[in-house]
């Protein structure tokens, strides 16, 4: 911090004293060497030895005293008190003409939240405001080594600077002193949870980058009343930041960077520092909790591929797993700020799986389909085959020959021997020929129940063919898109 004194020390040109200027001091000289005017005639200090005697009063009376070792007495030195406005109510300068020269420094303590859906940023920071005072210098000899004071915050007049992004008024309670040095240098060191307005670029969520702002500036004076300073070691300021941070959360912290712009601000010119806090998301939680399930949602369906299509269950079964993708949407939606200004990633991943599993679905219902008309097609052949009448006549042959033979047998108690012989040997006849006839309109049947009907045939080249194609549409839609997501 002493270097930062030092710094700014030099900034003004040479050692702050508590001396008036030469003019005023030439300007001072003369009038004590030039004679009085006073009704009755002039008269010289030279010439009037009581006027000598009450200057010497005076001046013996304004000597410090030998003890001077309490803050106090550097107070009532400086003139410094609660109810002095002249340290209060003014820009603390010799002349209105210069410049109040201030040193800003800004350290990240935490970073609390980020929250993507209103796009704002909470972080608790470390403030370092340096300036000069030239009005505050005392010799620490003279108070007994003295070099530093701590003065409430409201005796001394502080830069009115203000966090542009900045949304809500800070709760946490302000520093309630300032640091006074004995060359003219006070300083103010305040902590805030700040929540600011940051915009949020997620076309690569969760595995983003983001970059916040805190631009400081102050409120009503210009660049002729406040010269702005600041460290443009971008590392430095890195490394401060990072070893006093004390958590992340979510994020991690990536660097710390400055940088300062002159803006128009109604007619006058203005100097605005600007930090830049950049982060990185832990995406570990993210894709363990959302991009892993949906890739086995996907892995699933693969599966329903090696399902018979004859049943209902495969239909069933993808319906089921497309609705589980539908919700992991639901869940992103919450996540995801509405004002993105590209589609991100993460719903182009999840929008492109959702489509390949829909029209995954779609085939199976269209292969079915095929399969159902094939088999109502071969109930309507059967019904209208010469071949299956036959059949059935033969069955009802078959039925006439067995009511024949218990024909037959009444006859047999009944009738004489010969007509039984005549009438056994017909019936062996017509049975012989019965078989047969089945022999040759059975077998053909069976061959025909064994080969597939034609729009079977085409819905397995479907199945085989959009096999091929679901695979490889995938393979090339997850290489595409990773290596662009996680770069």
């Amino acid at each position: 911090m002493i270097l930062t004194f030092f710094y700014l020390a030099l900034l003004t040109g040479g050692n702050i004293s508590r001396s008036e200027s030469p003019e005023l001091q030439g300007d001072q000289q003369k009038s004590n060497d030039s004679s009085t005017e006073i009704p009755g005639g002039n008269i010289s200090s030279s010439e009037s030895p009581e006027l000598q005697d009450d200057q010497q009063k005076s001046n013996s009376s304004t000597e410090i005293p030998a003890h001077t070792c309490t803050y106090q007495d550097v107070l009532n030195f400086l003139n410094l008190t609660k109810n002095n406005e002249m340290y209060t109510m003014s820009r603390p300068t010799l002349n209105h003409t210069e410049s109040t020269r201030i040193f800003l420094h800004m350290m990240i303590y935490a970073i609390l939240d980020v929250r993507e859906s209103d796009q704002t940023f909470i972080s608790y920071i470390w403030i370092e405001i340096v300036w000069i005072n030239p009005h505050l210098i005392w010799m620490e000899s003279k108070f007994c080594g003295i070099s530093k004071l701590y003065v409430p915050t409201e005796t001394l007049w502080k830069p009115d600077l203000t966090i542009e992004e900045m949304i809500e008024k800070d709760k946490a309670p302000p520093s309630p002193f300032l640091k006074i040095y004995s060359y003219g240098v006070v300083e103010y060191i305040n902590n805030q949870v700040v929540v600011s307005t940051c915009r949020m670029h997620v076309y690569r969520f969760p595995f983003d980058i983001q970059r916040c702002n805190m631009s400081f500036k102050s409120v009503v004076h210009s660049d002729e009343d406040l010269h702005f300073y600041f460290m443009e070691n971008n590392t430095a300021l890195t490394e401060w930041s990072r070893k006093v941070m004390q958590t992340q959360y979510e994020w991690l912290f990536v660097n710390q960077s400055v940088t300062n712009k002159i803006v128009d601000y109604f007619g006058f010119n203005q100097t605005v520092i600007v930090y830049t806090i950049t982060m990185k998301r832990r995406s570990s939680l993210y894709v363990a909790n959302f991009l892993l399930p949906v890739l086995f949602f996907l892995c699933l369906d693969f599966a329903s591929l090696l399902m018979s299509d004859s049943s209902g269950d495969k239909i069933g079964f993808k319906v089921t797993v497309l609705l589980a993708v539908t919700v992991m949407q639901l869940v992103l939606n919450e996540i995801l700020p509405v004002s993105s200004d590209r589609i991100p990633l993460v719903v182009i991943y999840c929008i492109g799986i959702y489509g390949l599993m829909l029209l995954s679905l779609l085939e199976t219902i269209f292969v079915k389909y095929l399969k159902e008309k094939d088999s109502t097609s071969q109930d309507s052949d059967t019904d209208n085959d010469p071949r299956m009448n036959k059949e059935r006549d033969l069955k009802k042959g078959a039925s006439i020959d067995d009511e024949m033979t218990d024909q037959t047998s009444s006859d047999y108690k009944e009738g004489s021997s010969s007509q039984l012989t005549e009438l056994f040997l017909a019936i062996e006849k017509v049975s012989d020929e019965l078989g047969v006839i089945k022999k040759i309109v059975l077998l053909p049947k069976n061959e025909q129940q064994e080969k597939p009907g034609y729009w079977t045939r085409v819905a397995n080249r479907i199945n085989k063919g959009f096999t091929i194609f679901y695979i490889t549409a995938v393979t090339v839609f997850l290489c595409s898109l990773f290596p662009v997501w996680i770069s």
